[in-house]
């Protein structure tokens, strides 16, 4: 089951002063980035945040599970979601403990013509 984008800027808006937070549809998905980098998924309605050793220890008893079929545990958000200034602090703090993307490497145009 596909999430509601109407759920997606929910959690938007839920968590807007975290930082620059926005979210992108992925694999009949959504990753939501906040700050440039991608800090939690939304699947099946469902917010699934990364974990980090500073976003644990904010929620405190965290309830883990894989967002989809074969992935790594992520912490699931359940009624903390409607605490927009509890899940706002968990969000920016897993944002600054993740490092920034790794910038993609561009193919050359010979690159073929050398094979």
């Amino acid at each position: 089951m596909s999430s509601d984008l109407s759920f997606v800027e929910y959690i938007r808006d839920q968590i807007s002063a975290a930082g620059l937070v926005s979210f992108r549809k992925m694999f009949g998905e959504y990753a939501i980035y906040c700050d440039g980098k991608v800090v939690a998924l939304v699947c099946d309605n469902q917010l699934f945040i990364k974990p980090t050793t500073a976003g644990r220890n904010k929620i405190g008893k965290v309830i883990e599970a894989p967002p989809y079929p074969g992935a790594k545990p992520h912490f699931l958000i359940g009624d903390e979601l409607d605490d927009q200034a509890f899940i706002a602090s968990v969000v920016q703090l897993t944002a600054h403990e993740l490092p920034l993307p790794k910038p993609k490497k561009l193919k050359s145009r010979n690159a073929k013509k050398n094979i």
